[in-house]
């Protein structure tokens, strides 16, 4: 189950269910706990992360009226877009199997809720983001600390910068979208 679901819907409050519909997906992709024990549950987790991030960012572009937002959501998608990249490529070296685009939507767009626009999008998708990161960062430190094998141990040293530069924007625009 995902926890951290009812913490952020307590946080916003008076805010859409934007931000419930993407823990739920995101939580239904990467079921908690977020180790993964052999490289495949690695791959598995991590691409499907980097789907629905892309997704939910996408959403976020045609939803916002925000600058910031919008050049957030786009660094989020080109960045997700060269990681899965590049963890299909070695998925593909070391026989691992990658679930498809299309096998992550399936299974994330039934659980997203309906999306508001405006401000309350905004705050709701910069919370969101928020602990998409953190979580991603603990999927990938694990993989650096405990690797499955040395490729997935650089692939994740390599977008873990990212990631961690990614939650410092992302709680910037929390500071700047959420109004108590």
């Amino acid at each position: 189950t995902c926890l951290f679901l009812e913490d952020v819907m307590n946080t916003l409050k008076g805010l859409n269910r934007f931000v419930g519909g993407c823990a739920l997906a995101c939580c239904a992709l990467v079921a908690s706990p977020a180790m993964a024990n052999s490289p495949a549950e690695f791959v598995e987790k991590a691409s499907a992360t980097g789907v629905a991030e892309i997704e939910i960012s996408r959403m976020a572009i045609g939803k916002t009226s925000s600058t910031d937002i919008e050049s957030y959501a786009v660094e989020i998608i080109k960045d997700q877009t060269d990681a899965n990249r590049d963890l299909k490529k070695i998925a593909g070296e070391q026989d691992l199997p990658v679930p498809t685009h299309e096998e992550v939507l399936s299974k994330a767009k039934p659980m997203m809720l309906k999306v508001q626009e405006g401000d309350s999008f905004d705050a709701a998708y910069a919370v969101s983001q928020v602990k998409a990161r953190e979580d991603a960062i603990e999927l990938f430190k694990q993989q650096v600390d405990t690797p499955a094998s040395p490729a997935l141990k650089a692939f994740a040293e390599k977008y873990l910068p990212k990631f961690e530069m990614h939650l410092v924007m992302a709680k910037k625009l929390v500071d700047a979208h959420h109004k108590s």
